[in-house]
């Protein structure tokens, strides 16, 4: 072989590796969940494997036992809703008609057992009018000479 084609297979070679490691390392950090009714679709098929879940936390199903610190709700996409408990503190922006993701199994077809709860927020960000109008009012005294100076 000359020396040109055993670089060129060389680089070609190279770029090939670093193309894998590059979509493997995507793939890994791509954050996905499944909605209850994709995991009702699933069926049996989904017993006793790891998932991500999200959906909206139907109100009036949040049960919290401090004794045991259990929590159980339901979870719904508007389709479909899954059981879900969880053992631990819930996270501060957990509530019901919230938002939220968890991380588990789902165990017998007919309950998801999270390890992890995910609380999402709304992205839409107001300040309040009480804050508004404060910060205008210290604006205007910070620009007001002050007397006896």
């Amino acid at each position: 072989m000359k020396k040109k084609t055993k670089l060129l297979l060389g680089v070609t070679i190279m770029i090939a590796a670093l193309g894998y490691l590059i979509y493997g390392g995507i793939r890994e950090a791509a954050v996905y969940y499944i909605t209850p009714t994709e995991l009702k679709e699933k069926g049996t098929s989904a017993a006793d494997r790891a998932f991500r879940l999200g959906g909206v936390v139907v109100p009036g199903s949040l049960t919290w036992e401090p004794q045991t610190i259990q929590l159980t709700f339901r979870l719904t996409d508007g389709k479909q809703e899954i059981a879900v408990r969880h053992t631990g503190s819930p996270p501060d922006l957990f509530k019901e008609g919230a938002g939220a993701i968890v991380e588990g199994r789902y165990a017998n077809g007919n309950l998801f057992v999270a390890n992890t709860i995910l609380a999402k927020h709304s992205e839409e960000y107001r300040p309040p009018q009480a804050e508004q109008v404060q910060a205008k009012e210290l604006y205007r005294t910070l620009i007001k000479p002050r007397e006896g100076r």
